[in-house]
Order: C-alpha cells, then structure tokens, then sequence
C-alpha cells in the first residue's frame, strides 16, 4: 500500500478543528514560544501536539472524555515564561506538562513539578538531563542529552580523522553543557583541544568572538581547529555565520543540533555554509529501520530509510495546508502521545486516571519495555484499543522507537549528519554513537 493510501486509511488528517475547551477534557499544559527569539517555532511545536490530540480524540480519548492542549507563551524569556508555567499549574490545573523549549525555564521549574508531583515531559533538545535522585515528580526525557550530543559530536570528527577541535558556544545552559561535553570527549578520544571561545547570546556584534577563535591576536589567520563547534540557538548562530562570511569564512564549522531548523537556515547567507561545513543531529529514523552499512568495520556506520519521518511529515503537512514540521515537533507529538498512553493503560489496569507525576512516569516506562508488542503512531485506533483491555505497548512514535532508563531518559543513540546546500537541508549517513558510559 502506497504512504498516501496507507496514511489515509490509518489517520484522520482532515477532521475539523476540536472546540476549544472540549467538556471534561484531559488537558495537557503545554509551554511553547510564540513570542521572543524563539517564536519562529512555537506555532509548529503546537501545531503537533494538536494533531496529536486530534489523532489520539479519534482514536477514542480516555474513556470517552477527549484530550485536550492549553498552551501558554514562554515568551522566549525564563521570567516570564516562569510566569506563564505557574500558571499551567496553578491557575489551569494541569496535572500533565510538555515544554518548555528553554533549557533555564525547565530548569527553574523543577521544583514546581516535584513540589506537586507532575508529569513532566521534556521533548526539546535543550532540555535538562533527568536527575538521577528524585523522589516526587514525574521527568521523562525524549531526545539525547547535552552528554549524548556531546559524545556523538566527538566521535563523529574523530571518524573523519579531525585531529584538533575548538568551540564558539553561547553561555547558556544547554550549549555550554553541549561544548563541554564536545570538549571532554574529543579529549578522551585523543584529539587536540584549541582554545574555545563564550559569548553572550544577546550581543549586537559577534566580530571579536570570531576573531578569538579563528585568528591570532595580531589578526592573522592561525593554523585553524579541524572542526569549530557552533553550539548556539539560532538568533546567534546566524549572526555569527553572516559576520563569520564577511570575514572570509576562515575555518570549518561543526554545527549543534538546535541549528536543524528552517529559522537558522532562513537567516545565513544563501550558500555560506555550502563548503566544508556540517552538522550532527538525532536521526528520525527508526532502529528497527537501520541496520549496518555494507563494508563498515567499526560497526557503528548504519545505512537507514527514513519511511517513518516522512509519513509523519505527510500527515502533518495534510492537517496543517501543506506545513512542514520541523525536526523538534516529532518528539512533541511523541510527547503528547507518551501521555495519553500510559493514561489510558493506567486506567485500563487500576480504573482510575492516574494523576501522580511519579506514578505516570513509571507506567510510561513500563510500556516501553522492549519485550513488549509495539503502539504505532500511525493506528493509534488500534493502539488504544488493545491499551484499553490491558495489553502494555511500547511506542514506535513518529521521531523513535522509545526505551527509557529507570530514571525516564530515553536510551535513543541513533544520529545523523547533515549539511546545508544552498537554502536546503541535505541529510547524510546515519551512524549509531552509543557511548560506553550513559547518563
């Protein structure tokens, strides 16, 4: 069967818009940036979750009472997005969150979440790794820590026989952690750190930044790092980039994964990055849609399909006018979906709706055992039928194949690289950067 006939067949793409506060909804708090240097995107973050919502009403809610999305703007800003998170909690009463994309406002909510004991899903690349020791509250992580980037950035330059290595990162949580991490590992692995370079991501000017990690003091070009780390969000990174090309484009650019995204690409100069400059990001591609690349001796090259992605970037773009949804709104479908399964199953084995943070993360990471039978996103009809009667599933959803550790981090290792040609994205080979040690 063909995507199209398949997908039409399995989602209900076209349906019309839920009202906007369904009665007796299970609502999911939801913290998106529709304002400030992010807001580029937070209409497609919740444009997913909606679609989720829509797929899983479908589907049959939770005994008959539809789920249902409140979002509130982040603002861009960890004050007022602080503002707007509280008021998730305490003035609409959600007992499930998803967001926010802002590592420092995650951060600062954490108290909130163990002090109520709420579910907390964290989809965003920057979000906070998951603490090892907590009693209360209720984190799941979807994609790979400042630690996994960190690891899969080293070992990939290092596969590409890159013996020396500096970063420009901002000092921001996130990619200082992601720089860090960059740093450490390609040291361990043998490489040659260079001086690395901080800077504040709100500066009007990038140019002394530049020179600090591409030029000696007297302005003339050093022999430069085998790769330079960009850790930065894209407001920055595409300043710098522009600054960068007018002075010449000294150097080769590794670039952090945040940078996936149309609004950095939208911002550079038409083919700056065209040459000698590439990135490292969670591939969308299923395990069980990888296998090893023919000829490779490391065993870590893997040759993919990408059917899964692209059947999810179909279904979004028929429900949403042809949109496109960017590499970070799989894992806030994933999230919203992650929800409501283990609300449906926990219902389904204690007939009652689970409203502990603990007690869900825990059902959550049940289900995602990998022995059990799968829940693909794509019938969730079926799915939540067979939840329904008591049967645990594991989630194949639209950006992975979900294992969790015991303490709610996802255990997804598969990466991908990818590059910019022209004013287009241009994925590469998938490779698996497994560390030996995990957190």
């Amino acid at each position: 069967m063909g995507l199209a006939s398949l997908l039409s067949a399995s989602c209900s793409s076209t349906a019309p818009d839920e009202p906007d506060e369904p009665e007796n909804a299970i609502r999911i708090g939801a913290l998106v940036p529709f304002s400030g240097g992010e807001s580029a995107i937070g209409r497609n973050l919740e444009q997913a979750m909606l679609l989720a919502v829509q797929d899983l009403n479908a589907a049959g809610g939770l005994e008959g009472r539809p789920f249902d999305i409140v979002s509130r703007d982040s603002h861009s800003n960890r004050d007022r997005g602080l503002d707007q998170l509280l008021s998730l909690i305490y003035t609409d009463d959600v007992r499930y969150l998803v967001g926010p994309e802002e590592n420092e406002l995650a951060r600062e909510i954490a108290i909130e979440v163990k002090k109520e004991n709420l579910l907390h899903m964290l989809p965003s690349y920057a979000a906070p790794s998951i603490a090892r020791r907590e009693d209360e509250g209720g984190r799941v992580r979807l994609a790979p820590s400042p630690f996994g980037i960190g690891c899969a950035l080293a070992k990939y330059i290092v596969s590409e026989g890159v013996r020396t290595a500096n970063s420009l990162s901002a000092r921001d949580d996130y990619n200082t952690a992601v720089s860090t991490e960059f740093t450490t590992h390609f040291a361990a692995l043998q490489g040659r750190i260079l001086p690395s370079v901080t800077f504040k991501p709100d500066a009007p000017t990038y140019k002394d930044k530049i020179k600090a990690a591409f030029y000696l003091d007297d302005e003339t070009e050093r022999a430069p790092a085998g790769r330079t780390l960009l850790a930065a969000y894209p407001a920055a990174a595409s300043t710098i980039v522009t600054e960068w090309t007018v002075h010449g484009r000294p150097g080769k650019w590794l670039l952090g994964p945040a940078l996936h995204t149309q609004v950095f690409l939208s911002n550079i100069p038409q083919g700056a990055l065209d040459d000698n400059s590439y990135g490292i990001s969670p591939s969308l591609s299923l395990r069980s849609e990888c296998g090893p690349a023919p000829g490779d001796s490391t065993g870590e090259a893997l040759t993919c399909t990408h059917w899964n992605a692209d059947a999810f970037a179909y279904h979004f773009s028929r429900r949403w006018n042809g949109e496109v949804p960017f590499p970070a709104a799989h894992f806030y479908y994933d999230g919203v979906v992650l929800i409501a399964m283990g609300l449906v199953y926990g219902y389904a084995t204690t007939g009652q709706i689970i409203t502990s943070g603990r007690e869900l993360r825990q059902t959550i990471l049940e289900l995602n055992d990998p022995k059990n039978d799968v829940a693909l996103w794509w019938d969730l009809k079926t799915a939540m039928a067979k939840l329904r009667a008591g049967t645990p599933l594991r989630y194949i959803g639209a950006a992975a194949e979900y294992e969790f550790d015991s303490y709610g981090a996802s255990q997804n290792h598969i990466m991908e690289r990818w590059t910019i040609k022209g004013d287009k994205f241009v994925d590469g080979d998938p490779f698996d950067a497994k560390c030996v040690v995990q957190q």
